[in-house]
């Protein structure tokens, strides 16, 4: 079921008895991660683990071997658990199998190799616990397995988080240690960041570790532990598209130009076209587009410089460089800092 990684591990601390198997799924790894070491550390006792825990990878394991140690009895622990990580990788490859037909006669068939695991969900081990960790955009809901291990077991699943969700998460996960974050240096945080929280702790914990308990991180700090420039960074270029500064969004270019490794144009186009998408969003009912109280002003200003048919021009204008800036349509010898200025220059005159 879609839901949050909170709720899932509240959910799993409360579980007395597990069930036969579960699936851990969706775009966000992070709530993979953390189910997957919540079971790694709860399910078998740790004096037990080396003979009844195994963890296997799914490119270096068949789905006949998973349900070989599946049918194993526990040896001294009351269950077995098989932590399948990178599930997306277990082969689907044909097999042949034997199966009794109705007059009892012994048959072969060729079958799929996951198809195995919906057989086994129909008698599994009552004394094992399959974790199943599927790093894919999602999970098939069609399938007779999907609906097999969701009838048998447990399915959490979560969509990649929004930049603005990520940045509620990073307030709440500083707030929890101790310190203090402002909403502009959250979102710099995510932007830069993305939605890979595991990723995001690490770099937090290390800020975190340099600074006295109870401080607050702001610009200051962001750029002297993060290297994120608190002057010239995407956050900043598309406050200054919006307000139409063309000062700033000059200046800012020229410092992407100097500086390409620090925010490359395939980096930038996306992050800009989220900004135009949801301005014209915004423009249609701002209450439903999801963004945070402190930037409202800054959106209505916005929304005070470009129309609607504006910004839908902006959207092709994005588009069209995006496209340039892979090589596909350019002419002569463009270089990414060249497309970038003009893609500004358009979207701001």
């Amino acid at each position: 079921m879609e839901t949050t990684c909170e709720k899932a591990l509240a959910e799993l601390k409360k579980t007395t008895e597990y069930k036969p198997i579960y699936l851990f799924t969706g775009e966000d790894t992070f709530l993979i991660d953390q189910l997957s070491e919540y079971m790694e550390t709860n399910v078998v006792e740790e004096e037990y683990r080396d003979f009844d825990q195994k963890v296997v990878y799914g490119r270096d394991v068949t789905m006949p071997e998973i349900i070989s140690l599946a049918k194993q009895l526990p040896m001294l622990s009351p269950v077995k658990l098989v932590i399948v990580k990178e599930a997306q990788d277990i082969p689907n490859r044909m097999i042949t199998v034997e199966r009794k037909d109705a007059k009892g006669k012994t048959k072969k068939e060729e079958i799929k190799s996951w198809e195995l695991l919906t057989a086994y969900l129909e008698h599994p081990s009552p004394q094992t616990v399959i974790v199943l960790c599927d790093r894919k955009k999602a999970f098939d809901k069609r399938t007779t397995l999907y609906k097999s291990i969701d009838k048998h077991g447990v399915i959490y699943e979560q969509k990649k988080l929004t930049e603005y969700a990520v940045a509620k998460w990073i307030a709440q996960f500083v707030n929890e240690k101790g310190y203090s974050i402002t909403e502009k240096c959250a979102m710099l945080i995510a932007n830069t960041f993305s939605s890979d929280r595991t990723n995001l702790i690490q770099e937090l914990e290390k800020v975190m570790i340099a600074l006295p308990e109870k401080t607050v991180i702001n610009d200051a700090v962001i750029e002297k532990y993060m290297g994120i420039s608190k002057e010239y960074n995407v956050f900043e270029l598309t406050d200054a598209i919006g307000r139409r500064d063309l000062t700033k969004c000059s200046r800012i270019v020229n410092y992407f130009i100097s500086n390409p490794k620090a925010e490359p144009i395939q980096k930038i186009i996306p992050v800009i076209y989220k900004y135009i998408i949801t301005l014209m969003k915004y423009q249609q009912n701002p209450t439903a587009a999801g963004v945070p109280t402190f930037l409202a002003s800054k959106y209505q200003e916005a929304c005070a410089n470009y129309t609607m048919p504006r910004l839908a021009r902006c959207v092709e204008y994005l588009h069209e460089a995006d496209l340039r800036s892979k090589g596909v349509g350019a002419s002569g010898t463009l270089t990414s800092g060249e497309i970038l200025k003009e893609l500004i220059f358009k979207i701001t005159h």
